[in-house]
């Protein structure tokens, strides 16, 4: 599932290219709203929330939708090949400059403007949102002292932005085993300044590291490095699954408490 800064970015790319653009036509590829025409109306702004995306049409409507997964926006002019099949698309918004094209998302909903807090009202600070709050996130983090750092985290409802691969490397450097209490983390907001930090640090970016090293291969500290040597201690990754999602961490850079 792609991290909060892609789909920060993937806001920012929608909202530039259609902001203040008319529609011309406008296609939802799901049943509920298979037969909505929103043409005519005007683009007023995109916005990122955690790992949703609000794209508001009109005075009234709201796109709703979610990569997931799979899912991923493209940009074409119009007239252009897509890069991916056109089965795999779920709405298409087009404009006289751009075509607007949502592949395999994983939600695709319009909802009336003043429901878009129904969506994402439960979301606990964006760290990379207007209304970042460190103090409100550390309060909502420590709110189960007990709870495992991996599974507080990726909790969208204590902080929003965090999945898998920041996970696992934030985990690294704050030298924590996924498993260690969220409550027995030394220097809890040190880990949340840095969750900020990598995220602003590779918001601009398609290539996302967070050893400083861009060359392929180097990005990263653990996260898909399963039995590879650790950069710092020469341990092989360990790796394994914890509810479904794919975990890796360093045995001795990492020890369980």
């Amino acid at each position: 599932m792609p991290e909060g800064d892609t789909v920060w970015r993937t806001a920012q790319h929608l909202d530039e290219a259609l902001t203040g653009r008319v529609l011309t036509r406008t296609d939802f590829r799901v049943p509920a709203f298979a037969t909505l025409d929103l043409s005519g109306h005007a683009v007023a702004g995109t916005v990122s929330r955690g790992k949703h995306l609000l794209t508001r049409i009109g005075t009234d409507h709201t796109l709703h939708t979610h990569l997931k997964m799979e899912g991923s926006w493209h940009l074409y002019r119009p007239g252009s090949r897509w890069r991916r099949p056109q089965h795999e698309a779920r709405v298409v918004l087009t404009t006289a400059e751009w075509v607007a094209v949502g592949f395999a998302l994983g939600v695709t909903e319009v909802v009336p403007r003043e429901h878009e807090d129904d969506l994402v009202g439960h979301l606990g600070p964006d760290l990379l949102g207007p209304d970042w709050d460190e103090q409100e996130a550390l309060r909502r983090l420590g709110a189960d002292p007990s709870r495992p750092v991996a599974e507080a985290l990726l909790d969208q409802r204590n902080l929003a932005g965090i999945g898998n691969m920041y996970l696992a490397e934030l985990c690294f450097l704050a030298g924590v085993h996924p498993d260690t209490p969220i409550g027995q983390v030394p220097n809890l907001p040190r880990l949340v300044r840095r969750a900020r930090q990598v995220l602003e640090v590779n918001k601009n970016r398609v290539q996302q590291t967070t050893t400083g090293d861009l060359r392929r291969g180097r990005q990263l500290w653990v996260y898909g490095r399963g039995r590879e040597q650790c950069r710092r201690c020469g341990t092989p990754i360990a790796y394994d699954e914890h509810g479904g999602r794919p975990r890796y961490w360093c045995p001795s850079c990492q020890p369980v408490l």
